[in-house]
């Protein structure tokens, strides 16, 4: 397989957080300082495979993350996505999760649509 988020899963010293079904890692190209992935361990594309567990052990993961990131860059907020198709903008088709720190006066304003308008 040729899925760059399974060839990841094994270079654990990247790790912000692991659970039996997730693993957190910085974002390569962060939108914000902080920018996270939390990736699912097992290779399945779409959000809406996951069995309840690895529902269950995300958010386990994305609130341990959180609370690396909160530490670390003290953000006011945060954006939390889930690109569930190409057309939607994955271009990994492996699931994860975008765990983004927002910072007041510093981000997007007007909601879900601002945040990707220009992507």
């Amino acid at each position: 397989m040729n899925c760059l988020f399974c060839k990841l899963k094994n270079n654990t010293e990247n790790y912000l957080y692991e659970n039996d079904s997730w693993y957190g890692i910085a974002d390569k190209y962060p939108a914000s300082p902080g920018h996270s992935l939390v990736i699912l361990k097992t290779h399945k594309v779409s959000f809406f495979e996951l069995t309840d567990h690895e529902a269950a052990d995300a958010k386990d993961a994305l609130e341990h993350v959180k609370k690396t990131l909160d530490a670390k860059h003290h953000p006011d907020a945060y954006n939390i996505a889930v690109n569930e198709g190409e057309a939607a903008g994955r271009t990994i088709h492996h699931v994860h999760f975008h765990l983004i720190p927002r910072y007041a006066g510093k981000g997007p304003k007007g909601g879900i649509e601002a945040i990707f308008k220009g992507q």
